[in-house]
């Protein structure tokens, strides 16, 4: 589905990412760890248009989509969930929902609402409530019910556990892996390791901007590197 074959990226004279590649099959979730400042989020902008490229390529089933605008990315299916909350805090709930629908340029159909809604019963009881007003791990949800709002085939999920407790990261990630279920692939960045391995089919590990490991997720979580430097020993 999604290829990254040796991509590069730089802000100014500092180089973020070198020579990146990485597969996300369809239907699967593959998740991408390091730590801060590895180049997970440029990597994640790269592919979503935000971050030009210095180097190499993004193809999608096998089409070049390389220096696409990023309206014309999303179009193509690939949705991203940037980290942190970034929501409108005062618009609504439903109104915060209806801005993942910019590019069809038609009003929302109840049906959409109500799938989204399905994963998210606690935005269906708070729709018209300001979007301000919800807790971290609502608007977390809330972050995650916009970005399905553009109907995506690839999501581009950036630290979805950021901030929240554990019960709430068992929440999220349970209705991830129903997205997930439902047809959705995932790219996920995470921090949190061991979550993310445990939620995903493949792994990749990002150092200082190039891979350094990458293998099958449950390889990876008993890999001695992986279990001293994220698993804690």
């Amino acid at each position: 589905m999604l290829e990254l074959e040796s991509i590069s990226a730089s802000y100014g004279a500092i180089r973020a990412l070198e020579k990146v590649s990485l597969t996300v099959p369809a239907g699967q979730i593959v998740c991408l760890l390091g730590a801060n400042g590895a180049g997970k989020t440029t990597t994640l902008n790269c592919i979503s248009g935000v971050v030009p490229l210095a180097g190499g390529r993004v193809r999608l089933d096998g089409e070049d989509i390389t220096g696409l605008s990023i309206d014309k990315i999303v179009a193509r299916g690939i949705v991203q969930v940037p980290e942190g909350r970034e929501i409108f805090p005062e618009l609504s709930v439903a109104d915060n929902l209806v801005l993942g629908t910019w590019l069809h340029r038609r009003k929302p159909s109840r049906a959409l609402f109500d799938q989204v809604y399905d994963y998210f019963p606690r935005l269906r009881e708070r729709a018209q409530q300001h979007a301000g007003t919800l807790s971290g791990g609502e608007q977390q949800m809330l972050m995650i019910g916009r970005a399905l709002m553009a109907r995506p085939r690839l999501l581009l999920l950036d630290e979805p556990s950021l901030g929240l407790s554990p019960v709430l990261i068992e929440q999220v990630f349970a209705i991830i892996a129903r997205i997930h279920t439902d047809g959705v692939s995932i790219l996920l960045v995470e921090q949190n390791a061991r979550v993310a391995l445990s939620a995903s089919r493949y792994g990749y590990v990002l150092e200082n901007g190039e891979i350094r490991l990458h293998g099958a997720s449950a390889e990876l979580i008993d890999n001695p590197e992986i279990r001293a430097a994220y698993l804690g020993g």
